[in-house]
């Protein structure tokens, strides 16, 4: 069973820990949440790894924990550090997004040119998504929901 990614943003973490426990995440349309969300099958701890070590330089042991909003039987809600998550996103050029996606496609157990391209498309993906959080002026949390 897989697991799908809900990225929205929410003005804080009581606002986000109201997720509604009947609606399953395609029905999510982000209007209840704050924003228009983002699906993804990509976890959220890797998505702070991509930008923090491809963008920000820091080591990947050094990646912030993610904090936990709310916990239940049928999901959860986490909260992405935004400071050094989703800002550093908005200041960066098509440079520093495509070296990015490179030095997260050498990554071991990474194929290369072609994820080097998928890399570089969801950093785009995440700087729209850094622009329009900040323009509401919240902060990016993720549904995760099996």
């Amino acid at each position: 069973m897989g697991v799908t990614y809900k990225y929205f943003g929410a003005p804080n973490g009581a606002t986000a820990a109201r997720v509604p426990i009947s609606m399953r995440p395609e029905e999510l349309g982000g209007d209840e949440l704050g924003m228009g969300g983002m699906f993804t099958r990509i976890k959220p701890e890797t998505v702070a790894a991509m930008v923090l070590t491809g963008i920000e330089g820091i080591p990947l042991h050094k990646v912030p924990p993610l904090e936990l909003v709310v916990l239940h039987p049928d999901y959860a809600v986490v909260k992405l550090p935004p400071m050094t998550v989703v800002d550093p996103l908005r200041g960066i050029g098509e440079e520093s997004v495509g070296a990015a996606a490179f030095i997260w496609s050498t990554v071991p157990d990474r194929g290369g040119p072609r994820d080097a391209f998928d890399v570089y498309r969801l950093l785009h993906e995440w700087q729209d998504f850094s622009h329009r959080l900040h323009e509401a002026g919240h902060e990016p949390y993720c549904l995760v929901w099996p």
